[in-house]
């Protein structure tokens, strides 16, 4: 049986990582792979928050869409979100460590990273319907 509790904590802690992020692309602050990695923080946690919430398989993972096919297993309309988690998923690793490959933290690729963190957000907010709180 599910403690919808701790799917409520898991929940928060998401909500923690988007506002942070948020607050901090909407007071124009210039860490932009910082707030994309809390982007991608926030929907990791958002994605596992309904696998624990539907039972599904947990992995500790950070990658984006294996956690998506997880929750695609349980209600395939989890595919619309495909696009997202795929351009989310690269902020985990290119914004943690030095890498050797271009990276592209501006402005415009942190709104692109906010709207799709968004859309995962709500998206799963509505499936989990007691999250909408």
């Amino acid at each position: 049986m599910v403690d919808i509790e701790i799917v409520r904590e898991w929940i928060a802690k998401a909500d923690e990582d988007f506002e942070f992020a948020r607050l901090n692309f909407e007071e124009g602050k210039p860490f932009f792979g910082q707030i994309c990695f809390h982007f991608q923080q926030a929907v990791e946690k958002y994605l596992k928050s309904y696998i624990i919430a539907n039972e599904l398989e947990f992995l500790k993972i950070h990658d984006l869409p294996l956690l998506l096919k997880i929750c695609l297993s349980k209600d395939p309309s989890f595919d619309q979100l495909n696009e997202n988690c795929e351009f989310l998923t690269t902020f985990y690793v290119d914004t943690r460590y030095p890498v050797h490959w271009p990276t592209h933290f501006s402005p415009e690729e942190t709104k692109k990273a906010f709207k799709s963190a968004e859309r995962i957000r709500s998206f799963v907010k509505d499936k989990l319907s007691f999250a909408r709180e």
